[in-house]
């Protein structure tokens, strides 16, 4: 029962259906996965539509097992990553495989070759396509869903990625909170904050979110830049994240500070699609729509993800405004009670970031899933 590896071809539509439903079958005993939307994953594949291409190389992988589809790989380079890092990494992604050895061996190599034959000296991954999308293997967390934007994988994936010769390079947390009551001295942070006549407060504005995903951008790119794998997006991707974002956003669990007028820290946290789409099978025409738009508008999710918090170096290390990111989550917590969230995630953190998860833990989160990053040389 030989293993066969296809490259997919732009136009090649039963292959890239086999790449998307290929996920079916290997998850479809699995309670707590949620397909994502095909028409999502197409166009993060389509070099038409999707800004990563702009500055990076991809080609997808089917897997098939005496003429069965049994996995899926994406192998890909990122010159943005390149040009800021310098460290030859290719990456790979969307890896999905039933529970085989070979199978999972046969596509890594797959990707393997792929990035060396473009010079690469490290295979990396999973990053579905880079760092500013989903990351890395779930190896703790299995019987909760995934949260809007974050991968899930059976529990024997990271085994398969090790044994297919990739070790742990670094593990990401995803931190869980109850919507509700904040500690004592997190309220004090925040009130202290509220009080100081050059700090002010709003939530981003939905009629002029592309202005907006700008500003709140400016300030990640500046929090963020020292991160681990940094890269900072593109004015096309920026776009298209505004877009995107725009139709599920929900304002009030948005917030922008300024002192003396300068834009200082953001949060913004998205309503978890994943739960109103658990049905859909991928598939959003032409009937979920209204279902969807019925859940997320009227009926209302109960979860919701914060995706970025950042706040500013020149006001990070100044001593008096030190309770900015408790300011921020006791605000949104308060917003997403009004909202009717039970529940939050806060996703994801660096394993290693002690300042971060050190603030995470005084507001009450719990790591509750593990993501790991894999990495060897070629």
């Amino acid at each position: 029962m030989a293993i066969e590896i296809v490259e997919l071809g732009e136009k090649d539509k039963k292959r890239r259906r086999d790449f998307l439903d290929v996920a079916r079958d290997i998850y479809a005993d699995d309670p707590a996965w949620v397909r994502p939307l095909d028409m999502d994953i197409e166009d993060r594949l389509n070099r038409k539509k999707n800004p990563f291409f702009d500055h990076g190389d991809v080609q997808a992988f089917v897997a098939y097992r005496d003429g069965r589809r049994v996995g899926r790989i994406t192998a890909q380079i990122d010159h943005a990553h390149l040009e800021r890092h310098k460290d030859a990494a290719g990456f790979f992604g969307f890896l999905d495989t039933t529970d085989d050895p070979e199978v999972a061996r046969a596509l890594l190599e797959k990707a393997a070759d792929w990035n060396r034959a473009r010079g690469m000296k490290l295979l990396r991954g999973p990053l579905s396509l880079n760092i500013n999308e989903e990351l890395g293997c779930l190896v703790e967390g299995f019987d909760t869903p995934p949260m809007i934007m974050m991968p899930h994988h059976r529990p024997y994936q990271g085994g398969l990625i090790e044994q297919a010769g990739l070790a742990k390079l670094k593990d990401f947390y995803a931190w869980t909170y109850d919507v509700g009551s904040v500690p004592t001295r997190a309220q004090k942070a925040h009130d202290e904050v509220l009080a100081m006549p050059e700090v002010t407060v709003r939530h981003l504005d939905p009629a002029r979110f592309g202005e907006e995903v700008r500003v709140l951008m400016d300030i990640f790119n500046d929090a963020w830049s020292d991160n681990w794998g940094f890269v900072p997006l593109s004015e096309r991707e920026l776009a298209k994240m505004a877009a995107d974002m725009k139709l599920i956003l929900f304002p009030e669990i948005t917030y922008l500070v300024s002192i003396d007028g300068e834009p200082a820290a953001v949060a913004l946290a998205l309503p978890n699609i994943n739960e109103v789409i658990r049905d859909f099978d991928g598939s959003l025409f032409p009937f979920n729509v209204a279902k969807l738009l019925y859940r997320l508008r009227v009926k209302g999710p109960k979860s919701g993800r914060l995706i970025i918090l950042g706040i500013k170096k020149k006001f990070r290390h100044v001593r008096k405004y030190a309770g900015l990111s408790a300011f921020l989550y006791v605000a949104m917590n308060r917003s997403a009670h009004l909202l009717g969230l039970e529940r939050g995630e806060l996703s994801w953190t660096l394993e290693d970031n002690a300042a971060i998860n050190a603030g995470i833990r005084l507001m009450g989160g719990r790591i509750y899933k593990k993501y790991r990053v894999y990495q060897r040389e070629l």
